[in-house]
């Protein structure tokens, strides 16, 4: 039979186990002073024999660092390149917009120049009196 767990820190609420600041505090410092595993101290402050990576997250969130692993830029190194994605997407977006915004001047302009003809070309004929514009239907 499995014998149930002694807590020795934390307490219960809602079938789960919850620790202050001040003990999760006292369970890294432990670790951090001392040879043993994260486990081992978990085991030893709970009775539960895995930890499950909570020590770290403690950690983490006390920004203490740990001076028993060798690298621990893996999630920063997944949000640098993340960032850099985002960046460079962003970057694209960007000189996207940028190329839209000067097409769109330049068919405004083209539009402009087109109506500025039309209306040339129409003053012109009233005013001589003389076709311009080629009339429809005609043979060559």
């Amino acid at each position: 039979m499995k014998e149930k767990s002694k807590v020795i820190l934390g307490q219960w609420r809602n079938n789960k186990l919850y620790f202050s600041d001040h003990e999760k505090k006292l369970i890294i410092d432990d670790y951090l002073s001392g040879n043993e595993t994260k486990q081992s101290i978990y085991k030893r402050y709970t009775g539960y024999p895995t930890e499950n990576g909570k020590i770290g997250m403690w950690m983490r969130k006390f920004g203490i660092e740990d001076k028993f692993v060798k690298n621990t830029n893996f999630v920063s190194m997944s949000k640098k390149k993340k960032q850099q994605e985002e960046s460079s997407d962003d970057f694209e977006m960007l000189k996207l917009k940028k190329r839209i915004a000067e097409l769109e001047k330049q068919l405004q302009t083209a539009e402009m120049k087109a109506i500025a003809f039309s209306t040339m070309v129409d003053i012109a004929e009233k005013e001589f009196n003389i076709p311009i514009r080629k009339k429809h239907n005609t043979k060559p």
